[in-house]
């Protein structure tokens, strides 16, 4: 039996080593001194694995170092266990519950009786940071159940017994703790070698949180933080943190005047008429884009009969995210609200007999759809219970699919490139738990994947992430503070066909199935709106400005003839108002600024005089004395809807 083993680096290259090396010599003495230096942790045939871990057999090795997104993960779920480990020691009794990196930080839930309090969370990281700077190592063992069990019940940490007995009861048979200092905490790693490897923590805010979020279970107490490998990192983060405060669609909606919520309909935007024709102007663009590349509008019903959730899967895969509706004489849940436009898009196709000839065929709505999501959970427009989405589902052939698909990328990208949110792409392959043959995914997967390359459309491989049906691509964007946001996806859905038995009948008279294909550009209208609204702070492109320009008398004497501005503004089909209040001048400009409104048009005798408006663009530029008409020739090509247009390719990254 050989004492070497053999790893294979990512360049292809073999490298040879003692049986029992660790991974950091391995990297240390194999590979550089640098590259050990800025190790995290490393993969060894996709598991991760701390540094100390010995090399037993031949594998594919992958470093993480502080260069890799991966890598600040992982500090900042070590960053996690060093605040409990603190706050334990600042505040003795206090019990710790768990504590996972997020996507732009980590947390960890406390239970606390005495609430923590802003200078609290200075002390803690304060503390915090001493602890990064003693670069104390991490270190992992395995203990049995009951080792597990007695250590945690004798440090009274009833919580931490309870998951304990969790992960045992589903099959663990041994537990994986991880310490520095003398503070430990159960984990499946990996970890970094030590504190040190940090950099710096951050501490942001506390919030409420139950405990397994269950509203039945004791209130814990959550400190969120992040953690950067440097200082410049975290202040550029905190600065864009402070710049997003400023952008918070949730404030700047009540500010200009675009919605509002009200307690009796929770999750529920009350559109005020300002907030109404922005979301009108948005589901017109879409509609005109849509029907010009052969999509036709439809709607059904709100309300539908368990039968067709039992159809679809969705009464016993989701009916929890349901509103559910009670029936009068059975007392019993025979109907819901609709959570989802596509079993019902299903039941319009199969109402008719179909040819190969009439596909692809392309329905579109932007019905109202309701999901019942948790209270806590709800957040302005990002997360609502009543939305609408610019939802289709198109029925094609599947010699069809390829072409199809590099359509829809194509509206994406127009769309995206035309309000300015860099676009990138995730194809999400097959999962473990599917349905369908590999012959049919590796179809499936192949179409998608031509329809990328067809669309020159930059993409990452999110392997294992597709739906139980099918592969998709997933977009997201990346907004003028530089924020991922989800948002239009394509779906590849085989199997719908079979759950509804949709048919069209085929060039030699027989019935074969369609392909069915789910695709939204905006997603849901409420969180788009969301993101456009923080994107552009408010401050809209004129051709989505729900205002677009403001007139400004000087005094009550040019009110006549602002208002033959008014009207002529608005005949050509300007969206405008009039500020006829008594205020002076200068008052009614900076109103205008805070509004937001793309021009302000100042009215005075020079105006009057010359048939003309002086443009103040916001921001405070002047654009001096011009003819009206000559405004109305610049207001109105700028109000053009862009994305329908000439098609302008999105950024992508």
């Amino acid at each position: 039996m050989s004492d070497q083993v053999q790893i294979t680096l990512p360049d292809g290259s073999v490298k040879p080593t003692a049986k029992g090396t660790s991974i950091f010599d391995f990297i240390k003495t194999s590979i550089g001194a640098g590259l050990a230096k800025a190790a995290l942790f490393a993969k060894v045939d996709g598991k991760e694995l701390d540094l100390s871990t010995k090399l037993q057999a031949d594998g594919k090795m992958q470093v993480i170092t502080n260069k890799s997104p991966e890598g600040l993960d992982l500090i900042r779920h070590d960053a996690a266990h060093v605040m409990a480990s603190v706050v334990q020691k600042l505040f003795p009794g206090t019990q710790v519950t768990i504590g996972p990196s997020t996507e732009d930080g980590f947390y960890y839930d406390f239970f606390r009786e005495t609430p923590f309090t802003p200078d609290d969370l200075e002390k803690i990281e304060k503390a915090a940071n001493e602890m990064v700077k003693a670069d104390l190592p991490f270190t992992r063992s395995e203990v049995s159940k009951d080792e597990a069990i007695q250590l945690f019940q004798g440090k009274g940490e009833k919580f931490k017994v309870e998951i304990v007995e969790d992960i045992f009861n589903k099959g663990a048979q041994t537990l994986s703790l991880y310490s520095h200092g003398d503070w430990v905490d159960f984990c499946l790693g990996p970890h970094a070698p030590s504190t040190g490897k940090i950099g710096v923590i951050k501490l942001l805010s506390v919030a409420g949180a139950y405990w397994r979020g269950d509203p039945r279970n004791p209130m814990l107490q959550r400190i969120y933080g992040t953690a950067f490998f440097n200082q410049k990192d975290l202040d550029a983060y905190l600065h864009q943190l402070e710049e997003a405060k400023k952008r918070d669609h949730r404030r700047l909606g009540k500010e200009l005047e675009l919605f509002t919520f009200h307690p009796y309909a929770p999750g529920s935007a009350f559109w005020l008429p300002k907030g109404t024709t922005l979301y009108n102007l948005l589901v017109e663009a879409n509609r005109t884009l849509c029907k010009a590349n052969g999509y036709t509008e439809v709607k059904t019903p709100l309300l539908f009969n368990k039968k067709l959730w039992e159809t679809s899967g969705h009464w016993g895969k989701y009916k929890e995210n349901m509103f559910l509706v009670l029936d009068n004489e059975t007392g019993e849940h025979e109907s819901s609200l609709k959570p989802m436009n596509c079993p019902s898009h299903h039941l319009l196709y199969g109402m008719q007999k179909r040819s190969y000839r009439e596909l692809p065929i392309r329905f579109l709505t932007y019905d109202v759809l309701h999901r019942n999501e948790a209270a806590g959970a709800l957040s302005g427009l990002t997360r609502v219970r009543q939305f609408s989405q610019d939802d289709s589902h198109v029925y094609v052939r599947e010699d069809q699919v390829a072409d199809e698909v590099a359509r829809m990328m194509g509206l994406v990208k127009r769309v995206m490139g035309a309000v300015g949110l860099q676009l990138s792409a995730k194809l999400a392959t097959r999962p473990a738990e599917r349905l369908g043959d590999d012959a049919l995914w590796d179809r499936a997967e192949a179409a998608l994947e031509k329809a990328l390359k067809v669309n020159d459309m930059a993409y990452t491989l999110n392997a294992g992430d597709g739906a139980f049906y099918g592969p998709k691509i997933d977009f997201s964007v990346t907004d003028s503070l530089g924020r991922a946001w989800q948002l239009a996806t394509i779906q590849y859905d085989p199997l719908a066909p079979e759950r509804f038995d949709l048919t069209y009948v085929g060039e030699d008279n027989a019935p074969h199935r369609p392909v069915v294909l789910h695709r939204a550009i905006y997603g849901s209208m409420e969180r788009f709106i969301a993101i456009l609204v923080e994107h552009y702070a408010g401050v809209f492109p004129v051709w989505l400005a729900p205002v677009q320009c403001s007139i400004l008398t000087v005094s009550d004497k040019f009110l006549e003839y602002g208002r033959s501005v008014k009207a002529k503004l608005e005949a050509a089909g300007i969206r405008v108002e009039l500020d006829e209040r008594g205020e002076k001048l200068g008052a009614k400009i900076r109103e205008a600024q805070l509004a937001k409104v793309p021009y302000a048009l100042v009215c005075g005798e020079k105006e009057q005089a010359e048939g003309g408006v002086s443009p103040r663009k916001h921001g405070g530029e002047d654009l001096k004395l011009m003819k009206l008409d000559d405004f109305i020739a610049r207001i109105t090509s700028e109000a053009r809807v862009p994305f329908l247009d000439e098609p302008k390719a999105a950024t992508t990254h």
